[in-house]
């Protein structure tokens, strides 16, 4: 082999390592299927993100296996909501992730945040030492479930990847502007789809959707269950009827992650239909266009249910 032909060789081989190194592609964990969706979109065409919380589980009640584990501590972006909702990942977040490896939603500036409902229907009278610390806590933080708040995510996900892997940011970003155009045009879709059904009054399984309610003017009369994973008590249950018979509720909602004997129970004696809406569709396919998915299916689960 000539000198000149062992030098091209030398090159070559440098360019593809350098081309190999440049071609990792950043590990990214979501904690629920929503967030999932939103950062799918972000790396569409560049990787899929790793999710915990799978199809059956419950952002309410979830136990970190060791695959979860070995995915935390290798992420290079790990995506949730915070303490206050996944709090089974405060623990191990704080010890297997790097600091500036998470992205806390409910932290972001800008992001839309609203209180925990109470009141009759919502748990007010919930007798003392019924449900868990999470049923008490002030914020509601099913916060992906405002559209402006989801176009935000997507966004705040392309800057976190952009400075991770600068060298694919413009995909990310455009990915992220793709993704929010997507996201916009559902919103409005929804907003003529759900006009029939405006002040008529439902009942969902848990206080999951005010987010979505609020952005497309809905009418919740109260939850079932103020902590999900425990049964009511009895000041609740005679609430509930007390709201169903003074509202004029027209639906009943289970979720699938949770029984639905207590809504079959509320409904005995009354003329209530019932649905099945998800916060987190996790049925749904996961990827890029979940998020679209998860505001298609529950805007068609309440205008079913609600609308004639």
């Amino acid at each position: 082999m000539t000198q000149m032909a062992r030098l091209f060789g030398g090159m070559l081989s440098l360019l593809l390592l350098s081309g190999a190194a440049s071609a990792a592609e950043p590990r990214v964990v979501a904690s629920l299927p929503p967030l999932h969706g939103l950062a799918a979109a972000v790396l569409e065409g560049v990787a899929e993100p790793e999710l915990l919380v799978r199809s059956g589980g419950s952002e309410h009640a979830y136990a970190v296996k060791p695959s979860d584990a070995r995915a935390l501590g290798s992420a290079d972006l790990v995506v949730w909501i915070g303490p206050g909702l996944e709090s089974f990942l405060a623990k191990p977040i704080a010890t297997l992730a790097r600091g500036d490896a998470v992205l806390t939603i409910a932290e972001l500036p800008g992001i839309t945040l609203l209180p925990r409902r109470t009141g009759e229907g919502w748990g007010d009278s919930y007798e003392e030492g019924e449900g868990d610390e999470h049923a008490h806590d002030a914020l509601d933080l099913h916060l992906w479930l405002d559209p402006d708040n989801a176009r935000l995510i997507v966004l705040e996900i392309a800057e976190r990847l952009s400075a991770i892997d600068p060298e694919r940011a413009s995909r990310y970003r455009q990915n992220a502007k793709t993704a929010a155009a997507r996201i916009f045009q559902i919103t409005n879709a929804l907003w003529w789809k759900l006009g029939p059904i405006r002040g008529v009054p439902f009942l969902v399984y848990h206080d999951a959707y005010q987010y979505f309610e609020r952005r497309f003017g809905l009418t919740a009369a109260g939850a079932v269950a103020v902590d999900p994973e425990r049964p009511p008590g009895a000041r609740h249950i005679a609430d509930l009827r007390e709201s169903i018979d003074q509202s004029g509720a027209r639906c009943i909602f289970a979720e699938p992650q949770f029984q639905p004997d207590l809504v079959e129970i509320l409904r005995e004696g009354t003329v209530l239909r019932t649905g099945v809406l998800d916060p987190l569709g996790a049925d749904l396919a996961l990827g890029p266009g979940h998020f679209e998915a998860l505001m298609r299916a529950l805007g068609e689960s309440l205008r079913t249910c609600l609308d004639g």
